[in-house]
């Protein structure tokens, strides 16, 4: 019985030890803050390049269609809201024969859209791409895209490229969700 009672005792006496013990700090009015990080000017974020080639049939002849995406030094670099960085894309489009000539070839840039764009976008976007739609009549059809060159970012302006059996080209807005009439320029100089 007297073990009983030592180990009964020592139990109580640990356990009070424990909870005055976890329950007898002070509150600190020190408060630890992490320094300060200064935002140093990061290098410019170049957009993926990529290459596409894709063939279609149009005007009774099988045509290969090549767009290629790069980013340029050679064009102003844009800045997002954020003031981040990027360089502005160049995309090439070719249409090569089936015998291998060349029908078309054109560099475009963001340049080739502005006056389709506002002038927000004017300022902050790049060209992000330019993709084969479809073959319609005596045209093929592109849609194309100038907007926010951040990757998690989903604004853009749609546009419509089109590029005829002479090989001149057209732009508009792609409005087919709108009720108002698209713009319309044709480019057969050069865009």
């Amino acid at each position: 019985m007297k073990k009983l009672r030592i180990l009964v005792f020592s139990v109580v006496v640990l356990a009070v030890g424990m909870m005055v013990s976890c329950g007898g700090k002070k509150p600190s009015n020190v408060i630890i803050a992490p320094k300060p990080v200064k935002n140093t000017p990061k290098a410019p974020v170049r957009l993926s390049a990529f290459k596409h080639p894709e063939t279609v049939e149009w005007l009774g002849a099988t045509y290969k269609v090549e767009v290629h995406r790069f980013s340029s030094d050679s064009i102003p670099i844009v800045k997002d809201e954020q003031d981040n960085k990027y360089y502005d894309n160049l995309i090439r489009v070719r249409i090569v024969r089936k015998d291998g000539t060349e029908f078309f070839n054109h560099l475009f840039s963001k340049c080739a859209f502005s006056d389709y764009l506002d002038d927000h976008t004017r300022k902050y976007g790049a060209l992000l791409g330019i993709v084969l739609d479809r073959a319609e009549g005596n045209n093929l059809i592109f849609g194309a895209s100038v907007g926010s060159p951040d990757v998690l970012s989903d604004e853009y302006v749609p546009l419509v490229l089109t590029i005829s059996r002479t090989g001149g080209i057209s732009i508009k807005k792609d409005t087919q969700l709108d009720s108002a009439e698209p713009l319309e320029r044709n480019t057969d100089e050069g865009v």
